[in-house]
């Protein structure tokens, strides 16, 4: 895991409900993908990349955001929940006492990493 001392301070910045969601997402893109490297962006948001952007966490008042960071990566069974018409990212909201389907969200970031690899998802669209 590349953990950064500044996304571990923006987590247990949160409630102890968004901390725990926010842990779990993180331990999960890790197991998709140990080469994911996360930084903050925009003062308040963990932001896990490789080769471009792969996803970002922002909690909310009532959920945690976790973005999607491409449009075309496959959700077969269905756990994005906003943004599926969005022309650039898609999003999961988890609320508190929520479950999130571990094996999808996992088989959903290694295909945003694996169209990263192949020059993102705005190359692949096009051909």
């Amino acid at each position: 895991m590349s953990g950064n001392p500044a996304v571990d301070a923006c987590i247990s910045s949160l409630p102890e409900w968004q901390q725990a969601i926010c842990r779990h997402v993180r331990d999960l893109i890790y197991q998709a993908e140990p080469r994911i490297v996360e930084e903050i962006k925009f003062k308040n948001r963990p932001y896990f990349m490789l080769e471009g952007n792969v996803c970002a966490l922002l909690a909310a008042k009532d959920h945690v955001n976790v973005f999607i960071y491409d449009p075309i990566a496959p959700d077969p069974s269905g756990i994005i929940n906003q943004g599926q018409d969005n022309a650039t990212a898609r999003s999961i909201q988890i609320y508190e006492g929520g479950t999130l389907n571990d094996k999808a969200f996992i088989e959903l970031i290694q295909a945003v990493a694996e169209n990263n690899r192949q020059g993102g998802w705005r190359k692949l669209k096009k051909s």
